[in-house]
């Protein structure tokens, strides 16, 4: 299929189409950094009415507009209205909203990790252990991104950053690439590609925040979203919120989500595990094992009717309340989010997995490329 770039918008913008179907791409300009980077920001567009929008700074996801059952268009993730909001408040607050987490997502515990019989110690942000791999994260930098003339009936954009040997206390030098793709079909795809040249840990993921209702229009937040998570088992976790290395059955506890049920029917329960996090904030690993696309979430809101799917390659899900929003910070329009405003669903490899010999192992060699992929489907249910 032959693309025609049709038109230039402004400065700093592009549109990519086709004759056969209406998937968009534009580029304007966002912002500039606080040491001079200008910041881009791209929207994805579809003929289903579904768009994607996010910015060169730490590709962020800052809109997902898609329609409800009546065909009414809401922005269903979290986020800031301003480059400010992502580079100093986010950064402040630890929020991570909309971004691309690494060089490894989630915890590792006491801030460090043995490889090849050598200790590398990390930055402690999370009480005694490293989340989110600390201080500037690849949210916090801004990446190449280079639009793609796609196949099919998709748009597609590849974000690229390279992060030297040492970076963030990690060995080796890291080559990313992070494929995003809006499909007509209302999918919207990420695809990551790694290469090291010496051996190292690897864990990246999106940090999206989603209300289906709209970040604005349910008085319940996400309580009344109905769930369902493929997983029988689950990650243990301490008062940190850090693997144990115990894997547990989820048959009999709140985090039994086989069947579909509103996040807020067990939320409340006595248990240990939901004090430890405020909620839900834990690791469900995903039936049938990893590198192979398969369902790990259903999302449904009674409210607006909308759905939301996740098939991965990735082993597990980190299932997230936004249990740390205390309505102290203004988001998008001015809106205070508060506990339970969202959720965040983060396909990745289990948290600590380099000091856990019997997790899937995270390890990268020069000899391998890394390749994880994570598709999030649009749709309405009546």
């Amino acid at each position: 299929m032959i693309f025609k770039k049709l038109a230039y918008l402004n400065l700093f913008s592009v549109l990519f189409a086709s004759t056969t179907f209406a998937a968009t791409l534009t580029q304007q300009l966002y912002g500039t950094t606080k040491d001079g980077q200008a910041v881009q920001l791209y929207t994805m567009q579809n003929d289903r009415g579904t768009s994607v929008s996010f910015i060169s700074f730490g590709g962020v996801i800052t809109h997902i507009m898609t329609p409800d059952a009546q065909g009414k268009k809401d922005n269903i993730v979290l986020g800031f209205d301003n480059l400010h909001g992502y580079e100093v408040v986010d950064t402040e607050q630890g929020i991570h909203f909309g971004s691309l987490i690494g060089r490894y997502a989630n915890r590792i515990g006491h801030g460090s990790f043995t490889l090849d019989g050598k200790t590398y110690h990390l930055e402690k942000n999370n009480g005694p252990n490293t989340l989110h791999s600390a201080g500037l994260g690849y949210d916090k930098r801004v990446w190449q991104v280079q639009p793609l003339i796609s196949k099919g009936k998709e748009v597609k954009a590849s974000l690229k950053l390279t992060s030297p040997d040492g970076d963030q206390g990690f060995p080796g030098k890291l080559d990313v690439e992070v494929i995003y793709s809006l499909s007509d079909d209302n999918a919207f795809t990420i695809e990551y590609k790694a290469k090291t040249d010496k051996p190292t840990v690897i864990n990246l993921t999106n940090h999206s925040y989603f209300n289906l209702s709209g970040a604005q229009n349910s008085p319940y937040g996400v309580m009344n979203h109905i769930v369902q998570l493929n997983a029988d088992r689950i990650l243990q976790t301490d008062k940190n919120s850090l693997p144990t290395g115990e894997i547990k059955s989820v048959a009999g506890t709140p985090f039994d989500f086989r069947q579909p049920k509103a996040i807020a029917k067990d939320i409340r329960q006595n248990n240990q595990q939901l004090a430890f996090g405020y909620g839900y904030d834990q690791t469900w690993i995903i039936n049938s094992g990893q590198d192979k696309l398969q369902r790990a979430a259903f999302v449904f809101d009674p409210q607006s009717k909308r759905t939301l799917e996740i098939l991965t390659t990735e082993p597990s899900i980190q299932m997230y309340t936004a249990n740390h929003l205390l309505g102290q910070i203004a988001g998008a329009n001015g809106v205070l989010y508060r506990q339970g405003d969202a959720v965040a669903l983060e396909t990745q490899h289990y948290p600590d997995s380099p000091n856990q010999a019997h997790f899937p192992s995270t390890r990268l060699d020069p000899h391998q490329s890394f390749q994880s992929k994570t598709v999030f489907k649009f749709g309405v249910q009546n």
